[in-house]
């Protein structure tokens, strides 16, 4: 990965969740690339090793689940015993779940040949909050306590969703704004103790989560992606490339030591575009 540019972050000892994930990986790479000490927290275990593996001895692969305490807490004792003491952490363990996702984007009497809101679980719900607020809840909950005395950095994953919910996934726009919420939260409950909290909010990205919802088996784009692109002014999709400055800009104390509380939209022009 080519940075945009780089900063010292060889005083870090950084635990990012979700870190096999295709942006979160990103972040990862850019972390080593910079200096830092590494540990990859992700519940699957195969891709985490071997991204571990491809970045050297600066990465740590430690599989966990972030929504099982006991799992965080013993992946924070290997933390403590390979790498030190943790300073810096991102947020980024999240996602959505068909189960909370229904098939039409406004609510017709004609319910019966599509998954309406109306047939949603509250499992499929519950799914969706945990992945998105329980374990950003509990991670921080475990290694915030190693920065409380000698201050650090959080950094969560929102969406553009926190701002704009889009149709279709009412679970995850919700989890995202509370991620927003909790976010600022976290940044006011934390200043005395030299922790800044901020967040990234993503616009649109092609992930494995989303792929099968933007693109047919032959690559066609889908109705959705041309709606999505309809209203992205720049008129693509995000690259994880995209993400990397403004993530540097946030790790980086020296270039904003009084940035807390923000949650920042890297979305092409998304959030500012109303449609007309």
């Amino acid at each position: 990965m080519k940075l945009p540019y780089k900063v010292d972050l060889s005083n870090k000892v950084a635990v990012v969740t979700g870190a096999a994930g295709v942006l979160m990986s990103g972040f990862v790479r850019s972390l080593i690339e910079c200096g830092a000490k590494v540990a990859l927290l992700d519940i699957n275990a195969a891709a985490t090793e071997a991204l571990a593996s491809e970045l050297g001895e600066n990465a740590l692969a430690v599989p966990t689940n972030c929504l099982d305490k006991a799992s965080i807490v013993a992946a924070r004792e290997t933390v403590h015993a390979k790498l030190g003491k943790v300073n810096f952490l991102v947020n980024g363990a999240g996602g959505n779940n068909p189960a909370a996702s229904c098939d039409n984007e406004t609510m017709s009497p004609d319910t019966d040949v599509v998954k309406s809101f109306f047939d949603l679980e509250d499992k499929g719900l519950k799914f969706v909050f945990d992945l998105n607020i329980t374990s950003a809840f509990l991670v921080t909950q475990v290694f915030a306590e190693d920065m409380v005395e000698t201050g650090g950095n959080i950094i969560n994953i929102s969406s553009m969703n926190s701002f704009r919910p889009l149709t279709k996934i009412p679970a995850y726009s919700a989890a995202k704004a509370g991620i927003s919420n909790f976010t600022q939260w976290l940044a006011v409950h934390f200043a005395p103790c030299g922790i800044r909290v901020n967040a990234i909010a993503p616009g649109f990205f092609v992930t494995h989560q989303n792929r099968a919802l933007l693109f047919t088996e032959d690559g066609t784009p889908t109705a959705r992606t041309e709606k999505i692109l309809g209203h992205t002014p720049q008129k693509r999709f995000g690259e994880v490339e995209d993400l990397i400055g403004t993530f540097l800009w946030l790790a980086s104390d020296d270039a904003s030591g009084f940035v807390t509380g923000t949650v920042i939209p890297v979305d092409g022009g998304f959030n500012a575009y109303s449609g007309v």
